[in-house]
């Protein structure tokens, strides 16, 4: 059946992927259906598995491993080698990545014993000299408040000890859905875990041959649908297909769906009559809220489009729970405020809200990416309203999207 929709091909999700190759790489028996995210994260942390395998024990030259720009890579491998009996790493990364925290999962690891971890330059930041060892207590207690990736980290890890591990988390975690992505991701790959989302304390029990391995599935990502339903509000009345991505998502940014029917775009999934396959129809329909309230504690990474679309429609807009913004690739709270009040928008920001007037965008410089590739992408997106936008770096969207700009030009095109 030919239709006039335009069909957006998207990445498979990051998470996802980072998830699927650390828990192949802990238990050899779990598989995947699907294709793993090309993005940068993914690469680097595939690179770093391999060269972890082929390390040859050193007692003067002390291997060293490059996470590069990967936050998620970092934190994760730091969990594994920490916990990995006899490994003696450098784990270092570029100089954005050495601006990172890394101290709340540092100093959780060491409480479990066993281990040996030496900040070698600035504390709580990369590099880190790791001594690992098989950890001596069971319960570690941990703040993810400025991370949710600190607890998956250790979930992950604990799912390759002899005894699993129990978490107790001291705050309210940051991006709550991807602890839960984790928790449900190692249960499909035999390691049960009892976490429920209202509970402090997660018992991640360890792989066991008695349990059930079921394939992982590899989704499209949501974080990087959440571009698209800009693009859908920003051009009313012209359907986009967004290919295999489905409603009932493993993926908390799937909320993105709600958000954005808020503002007018609306989602009905469609399954192709000649494969086994879903697609979501997206549209904007030109019913949209002049207000939205929103709290972007669960879904951070969600921010930026919503934030940049509301200010493009004068949509008046007050969007907390932006704390975990600040340690991000960059301040991503102070790069919306600098770079929408550069294009004329009326902007109110605190430590952990921004609040956005109505107001009519007339960009007339360059667009700062920071190096932040959901910048250039939320930003990006304004392309349809404004052709002659330019972005600097637009490269950096690599780092989860590479192919953004040409299913971008999709919709540019056809204007």
């Amino acid at each position: 059946m030919k239709t006039n929709d335009i069909a957006i091909v998207l990445p498979s999700s990051k998470s996802i992927s980072l998830r699927s190759l650390i828990l192949k790489s802990l238990h050899p028996k779990v598989s995947f259906q699907g294709h793993l995210s090309d993005a940068d994260d993914v690469n680097v942390l595939r690179r770093l598995l391999r060269d972890l395998s082929s390390l040859e024990p050193a007692e003067e030259n002390i291997p060293t491993l490059d996470c590069g720009q990967s936050a998620a890579a970092a934190r994760f491998m730091l969990a594994i080698l920490a916990t990995r009996p006899g490994s003696v790493v450098i784990l270092d990364g570029d100089p954005q990545l050495r601006r990172r925290p890394l101290a709340p999962l540092v100093d959780a690891l060491r409480s479990l014993g066993g281990n040996k971890i030496e900040y070698l330059g600035a504390e709580g930041c990369l590099p880190v000299r790791i001594e690992g060892g098989e950890p001596i207590m069971k319960l570690v207690e941990i703040d993810p408040s400025m991370s949710g990736q600190y607890v998956s980290a250790l979930l992950l890890a604990a799912a390759a000890t002899p005894r699993g591990l129990h978490v107790r988390m001291t705050h309210p975690p940051a991006s709550r859905p991807y602890i839960e992505m984790t928790c449900a991701m190692l249960e499909k790959a035999g390691a049960p875990n009892d976490y429920a989302p209202n509970h402090t304390t997660i018992r991640q029990q360890p792989f066991d041959s008695y349990n059930t391995i079921r394939p992982l599935v590899v989704e499209r990502d949501w974080s990087a649908a959440a571009f698209f339903y800009t693009a859908a509000l920003l051009l009313p009345h012209r359907r986009m297909r967004l290919v295999n991505l489905n409603l009932d998502s493993l993926q908390g940014d799937c909320v993105a769906a709600d958000i954005f029917r808020q503002l007018g775009v609306s989602s009905k999934e469609a399954r192709s009559p000649y494969r086994n396959s879903r697609s979501l129809l997206i549209e904007g329909v030109g019913e949209m809220r002049n207000h939205l309230i929103y709290d972007f504690s669960d879904c951070p990474d969600l921010v930026m489009p919503v934030a940049v679309s509301c200010a493009a429609m004068g949509i008046e807009a007050h969007l907390s729970g932006l704390k975990t913004l600040r340690y991000k690739e960059c301040d991503r709270l102070q790069a919306l405020d600098t770079e929408l009040k550069k294009m004329g928008a009326i902007i109110e920001s605190k430590e952990e809200s921004l609040h956005i007037m109505p107001s009519v965008l007339k960009p007339e410089q360059t667009v700062c990416t920071y190096g932040d590739h959901r910048i250039a992408m939320a930003f990006g997106t304004l392309r349809i309203l404004f052709p002659d936008l330019k972005i600097d770096h637009p490269e950096v969207v690599t780092k989860s999207f590479p192919d953004f700009w040409n299913q971008l030009d999709q919709i540019v095109n056809s204007i």
